[in-house]
Parts: structure tokens; sequence; C-alpha cells
């Protein structure tokens, strides 16, 4: 006579049991995983203990309050690739006030055809401005489909033309419509 066994309920149900276990692994798991972290916010002074009564000096991360940048006073300068000042070899083609000017400088005075040439410059009281470039052609400035926003007083962009010759190129305020002065660049 054999004696059997009595049978084991997860012999019944074997999902059953795999997902108890699995549970049972997951809580060990985040249990550990809980305490670790714990140790290391005390470890790194990130647990303060509630204690709000900590000065700035003996806190572990300070941010200060934010504060006004103050604007610049004077316009910056920009260079021409020869080094001389670019305001003072080319004239802007508008008169402005002098907090109010928009100088533009060309990255190369020449360039092959459907090279890219930057354009640079500086806006003194235009921030936030979208400026349009424009190219002489047929007699008029023509927009060339390219602009470009205004962010702390400067602004950079870059074209490109297979327009062979000289090309002369310069940035208008799409508000105010304030002219830059005028770069020349030979393309070719």
């Amino acid at each position: 006579m054999s004696e059997q066994l009595p049978e084991s309920p997860d012999d019944d149900h074997p999902i059953l049991a795999g997902i108890a276990a699995l549970v049972g692994v997951t809580l060990a798991v985040g249990l550990i995983l809980g305490g670790v972290a714990v140790a290391g916010a005390k470890v790194t002074g990130l647990d303060d203990g509630g204690d709000s009564s900590r000065t700035t000096a003996e806190q572990t991360l300070y941010v200060p309050a934010p504060e006004k940048t103050p604007k610049a006073t004077s316009p910056q300068v920009t260079l021409a690739p020869d080094g001389s000042s670019a305001s003072a070899t080319q004239k802007p083609t508008h008169r402005a006030s002098p907090r109010k000017q928009i100088t533009l400088s060309a990255g190369a005075t020449a360039v092959g055809s459907m090279e890219r040439l930057d354009l640079t410059g500086v806006y003194s009281g235009g921030e936030g401005s979208i400026l349009r470039v424009e190219r002489f052609a047929d007699g008029s400035w023509q927009d060339f489909g390219v602009t470009v926003s205004v962010s702390d007083a400067t602004f950079s962009t870059y074209v490109q033309t297979g327009v062979l010759g000289v090309n002369r190129f310069r940035v208008v305020d799409t508000d105010s419509g304030l002219e830059s002065n005028e770069v020349r660049v030979t393309i070719g």
C-alpha cells in the first residue's frame, strides 16, 4: 500500500503562487531600496529632519533671489572681417538716434556660389525685434526671405545665393522700418 502525501495548495494554482512570490520579492526589494534612499539622504545632508531654523550659511543648497540685470550703457562694437570697425567703414542708410541704430557686418568679403555667408550685427534698443534681410537687385531693395530676431542687442544669421558678382545686403526692422548699413560681398 502506498501512502499519498497531502496536496499542497500551490499544486492547484501555480499561477497564483508565482504572482504571490513576485509580489513578495517586489516588496522586499522596495523596502531595501527605500532604506538605501533614506540613508543616502541623511549622509548627503538632504534630510534636515524638519528643522527649518537653519540659516542660509548652514544650508547645503542655496539659490539666491532673482535680480534684474542692468542694461548696457553703451552699444557693443562689431568689427568687420579686416579688423576695422564696421560702423566706421560702412555708414547706415537710415539715420537714427544713437540708441536705435542697426549695425550689420558680413563674415567675409567674398564667398563661392551658394556658400554660407554669415551676417551678424548689433541693434541697440531693439531687443526682441524681427529683422528682415534684403538684397539690392534690379535697382531696389528686395526681401531676401530670411528673418532674424534680436537678443541681447545682437543678431546673427546666414544667407546663401547663387547670384554672381557683388551683392549688397542690409537688414530692416519689420516694425519700425529702421534700416542697417549695407554690406557688399562678392559671390563667385
